[in-house]
């Protein structure tokens, strides 16, 4: 989880233009590692870096959106040991800028992005399935849990678990 270079096995946005430009600096893995990238519309330009990592807790990342829209983003998967496996909790959090305010009126921010997580979740499992690195617990039945913010100033985007 520490080495950007292989969140490609995963990661939802890499499917949606595979010709997308991508430039790795920093660490070669860890904190400091960090990963940019450029693509079609739908992907957009961007860069993350890895600002924190608790071995088998939790890797934290500042993300940074410049297109289509500006956006500055505290990222985390937290990992929690359950019964059989690994629970993994992604989560978003960040100030809504005007225009995610604007957006935020006509679609909420889990139909904009909770599709991409839960899509980016299901393929972590698989490729920690194939892999053996991450045992993973069973689904749970009531589903991916949601956390929300109540200060309409930051958006608390949805935390999905892979169960």
């Amino acid at each position: 989880m520490i080495d950007l270079r292989k969140w490609a096995d995963w990661w939802p946005w890499e499917a949606m233009d595979p010709g997308m430009e991508k430039t790795y600096s920093g660490a070669e893995s860890g904190v400091g590692s960090r990963y940019a990238w450029s693509g079609n519309r739908k992907v957009g330009q961007g860069n993350m870096e890895i600002v924190g990592a608790t071995p088998n807790e939790k890797v934290e990342i500042a993300l940074e959106f410049i297109t289509p829209f500006k956006a500055s983003n505290a990222t985390a998967l937290a990992f929690t040991e359950e019964a059989g496996g690994t629970r993994v909790r992604w989560t978003m959090t960040g100030k809504s800028t005007l225009i995610l305010r604007i957006m935020g009126i006509f679609r909420s921010m889990d139909t904009m992005i909770g599709r991409d997580f839960e899509k980016g979740l299901a393929q972590l499992k698989a490729v920690a399935e194939a892999s053996r690195i991450l045992p993973v617990a069973p689904a749970p039945s009531e589903g991916p849990a949601l956390q929300r913010s109540p200060d309409l100033r930051s958006a608390q985007h949805p935390a999905r678990d892979l169960p």
